[in-house]
């Protein structure tokens, strides 16, 4: 630990109580450094724009840079130099003489110059009457540690403050559902300026455990080398190591296919059976089932369960124990950043790996809740983290609903952030009087039962969607909507038009056509001259407004994927739009559920 102390501190033992834009790749030990000194970090990945960061760091009030690389530095030093003009810029990574210095003025140090000037500050004081006593000023636990910056639902960037008690309260409690102990791997493929991964980062280095870096592409091959006992990593990666054991399988010889798929049905329909009689499946019931009732359901689901054992056995030595040998997750996947596929969910459960998914944003530090590995319910992102609270509000009304009542999702404890920099406006927008924060997701607490399939549940967070209209795909990216519909609505072929993807890996969209413009495209298209082209199929419809749609959104930030067509126009009769002509967004999602599912299929 001295050691470790000794690498945090040293490096900016010299920096003042300033803010610092930090444009890294991987954090490593210098972010908490920074922090230890008193100073703030702002943090951004190296591959944003220039205009992006130049917007952060003037914002943010930064008087000076920290990069990773010379190159990195030699893409922004010219815009940097005439509209920002830090005080001073730090190199981690690489040699001086690869920078640019044509028209530059600001100092560059090196990570061993300031490191060096550490260690001379170090020995000053040393020699000095005043050797023993505390070096640095005392930081508050309400100071702010760093400035994170997040897009809201207008996609203008918004400054969270996160507080050293902000993160403090995440290393305290995090064990609590990674039960983490020294010289454990942990695997992360994260951008290391995220809030998830900065969390994770920090309570690992108080556990001593060895953490790995990797990324999508060398995941499978560091999975096999390091043979990790967590990941840390976001749904859409789960999706992809499912993906790649179904294409195994599915390639295999028909003996070997039949025998494996047959087999993880039975195990499949074990585990269903398992949660059953222990208690573990979600309702939304208020009232617990009849003592009888839950008796002969348990009943049932033991015999079951015991008739299936034997086959789930043979599974586990024929298959699972193959499986979980190539992905290499020796305790536990840990997903957040998203909502984790029920399918993938089952999966796992079903061949014998952990999976913990847990809840949480940016401005709540981001953990608010995560399933523990002795209740991993399915569906569910777990129990709220220690001293915090959860409560659902009517989103229109705003009273507090009952357990298993959908609704806004609001939190208020520890986690909290301090608010937004320098917007005092848009925080009294999310954070009440009374500490609570609105998370703009929608969801419902599982009521307390002492019988049935749910008395072991009681008191879990349930998400279903999101209030605000921001997307949150399964890569952890967010999507604003509204920037494609918008470009969408230019076409005339296009009468409405939801974007949707929420915890998909890409975008899709319910799209309500122009019928008349459609037609008339259709004649001029098919045959200017025939008279009996008047029915179009649904086909020819779905591929002419999908090619209008591409050709609209083509400049946007992402594009839209599969294309669900419906004929009933959203209107304030059918309760699909507002009073003041908005459509309402999670109505629209929830009436065409079904179909959804089987677009993304």
């Amino acid at each position: 630990m001295r050691r470790l102390h000794f690498s945090l501190i040293t490096p900016v033992d010299g920096l003042l109580p300033i803010k610092v834009l930090v444009c890294l790749r991987t954090l490593y030990y210098f972010m908490p450094g920074i922090m230890a000194t008193g100073a703030v970090n702002v943090v951004r990945g190296s591959r944003s724009s220039v205009e992006e960061l130049l917007q952060i760091y003037c914002h943010s009030e930064s008087v000076a840079l920290v990069v990773d690389n010379p190159e990195f530095f030699n893409r922004i030093a010219e815009s940097f130099s005439y509209k920002a003009a830090p005080k001073f810029v730090i190199l981690l990574w690489g040699e001086k003489s690869s920078l640019v210095t044509a028209g530059r003025h600001t100092p560059v140090y090196s990570y061993n110059e300031i490191k060096k000037f550490g260690q001379e500050r170090r020995a000053k004081v040393s020699r000095s009457n005043d050797a023993g006593k505390y070096e640095y000023e005392f930081i508050d636990p309400d100071d702010i540690a760093t400035i994170m910056y997040t897009s809201g639902t207008t996609g203008n960037p918004k400054g969270v403050m996160l507080t050293h008690q902000n993160l403090l309260h995440q290393i305290r409690n995090l064990s609590d559902f990674v039960p983490a102990e020294a010289g454990e791997r942990f695997l992360s493929m994260l951008p290391s300026w995220h809030a998830y991964e900065r969390a994770c980062e920090y309570f690992i280095f108080t556990c001593g455990v060895e953490q790995k870096y990797t990324s999508i592409r060398f995941l499978k091959d560091d999975l096999k080398r390091y043979q990790p006992h967590y990941l840390i990593s976001v749904p859409l990666v789960y999706e992809t190591l499912y993906s790649g054991i179904q294409k195994q399988i599915s390639t295999s010889s028909p003996v070997r296919k039949f025998l494996a798929l047959t087999l993880i049905k039975v195990s499949l329909a074990y585990t269903e059976m398992k949660r059953i009689y222990e208690g573990l499946c979600l309702t939304k019931n208020q009232k617990p089932p009849l003592y009888i009732v839950s008796l002969v359901d348990w009943l049932w689901a033991r015999v079951v369960a015991f008739v299936l054992w034997p086959l789930h056995m043979l599974a586990e030595k024929l298959v699972h124990k193959k499986i979980r040998l190539s992905i290499g997750i020796t305790k536990a996947g840990v997903s957040g950043g998203g909502s984790l596929p029920m399918h993938v969910d089952k999966f796992f459960e079903a061949i014998g790996v952990n999976v913990q998914n847990g809840y949480g944003l940016t401005e709540t530090s981001p953990v608010v809740s995560a399933r523990r590995l002795r209740c991993n319910v399915l569906g569910s992102v777990g129990h709220p983290i220690k001293d915090t609270e959860f409560k659902i509000v009517d989103h229109e009304t705003g009273t507090v609903l009952p357990p298993g009542s959908k609704g806004i999702v609001k939190v208020r404890g520890p986690p909290v952030m301090k608010g937004y920099y320098k917007n005092p406006l848009a925080t009294k927008q999310v954070i009440d009087d009374d500490g609570w924060f609105n998370t703009g997701d929608m969801g419902w607490i599982t009521p307390q039962h002492s019988t049935g399939r749910s008395r072991s549940c009681g008191g879990l967070i349930v998400l279903e969607g999101r209030a605000k209209e921001t997307i949150v795909l399964s890569t952890g990216e967010n999507v604003e909507p509204l920037e494609i519909e918008e470009a969408a609505m230019r076409s005339n072929l296009i009468q409405q038009i939801v974007v949707i993807g929420q915890d998909q890996r890409r975008l899709g969209a319910i799209i309500i056509p122009n019928k008349e413009a459609v037609e008339g495209a259709a004649k001029q298209k098919i045959s200017p001259v025939d008279p009996e082209v008047n029915e179009l199929s649904k086909e020819t419809i779905t591929s002419m407004v999908y090619e209008e749609l591409r050709k609209w959104t083509s400049q946007c930030s992402f594009q839209v994927g599969p294309v669900l067509i419906v004929d009933e126009p959203f209107t304030i009769d059918n309760g699909l739009m507002t009073p003041t002509m908005k459509i309402r967004r999670d109505k629209v999602v929830d009436q065409y559920k079904d179909e959804i599912e089987r677009l993304y299929k």
